[in-house]
């Protein structure tokens, strides 16, 4: 489902290179369940947003889904994620302007399906926010707004979902909601799973952890 090759990532600082990943290697196979750990600054970020093709590494390649992402344009990175990619952020980036129910169709809707009201209200029943459809972001708590990404990030069936960080900012009783939500949710779509977290028992309940310090792979540990 994502092959990382031989990865690196620099960039240029006060005219000296500054070397964010480097040969970074790794398979991740459909259905697969990987936590990608490591203090802050090892790279982790950097490589969620490589693997998912929201920016473009310095060498090497990454594949999705077989597609090499290198090789795209940028319309069609976009086009790509929009029908394999689902994201869960620490900051749950919903729309302000919009309701729950709303943030939860944007993706269904940029993607011309039908029946999507009915499919987003399905999806905001399994997490819990049946009763909270027509509340906007700022109306509903931390944890509510994550169960409202988590809906948004399943809602386009994707064949890989990223989280970085999704219990962040969140309190350990509503943490431990939310991973019971992501994993029953992921269990019952299938999709392969790469969660970036500082979670110690989000990651320990992961098949895969994979370590990163300092811009390199320290570890790549299955269960």
């Amino acid at each position: 489902m994502l092959s990382v090759q031989n990865v690196s990532k620099t960039y240029q600082s006060g005219g000296r290179a500054l070397y964010v990943l480097q040969n970074i290697n790794f398979i991740i196979e459909a259905g697969a369940i990987v936590a990608i750990v490591g203090p802050s600054g090892s790279g982790k970020t950097t490589l969620l947003g490589l693997s998912a093709g929201l920016d473009r590494s310095t060498t090497g390649t990454v594949a999705l889904n077989e597609i090499p992402l290198d090789r795209l344009s940028e319309d069609e990175r976009a086009d790509m994620r929009n029908r394999y990619v689902g994201f869960i952020f620490q900051n749950f980036q919903l729309l302000p302007t919009l309701t729950a129910l709303e943030n939860v169709m944007v993706p269904l809707e940029l993607r011309g399906e039908k029946n999507i009201r009915a499919r987003s209200k399905d999806l905001l029943d399994k997490v819990g926010l049946a009763d909270r459809i027509h509340h906007y972001p700022a109306q509903l708590s931390g944890g509510e707004q994550q169960r409202v990404s988590l809906a948004r990030a399943f809602s386009n069936s994707p064949r890989i979902l990223f989280a970085d960080e999704p219990t962040g900012n969140l309190d350990a009783e509503t943490s431990e909601n939310v991973i019971k939500l992501l994993f029953d949710l992921n269990r019952e779509a299938g999709t392969t799973l790469v969660i970036v977290t500082h979670n110690a028992e989000l990651a320990g309940s992961t098949q895969r952890i994979i370590r990163l310090t300092g811009g390199h792979i320290i570890s790549d540990e299955k269960k």
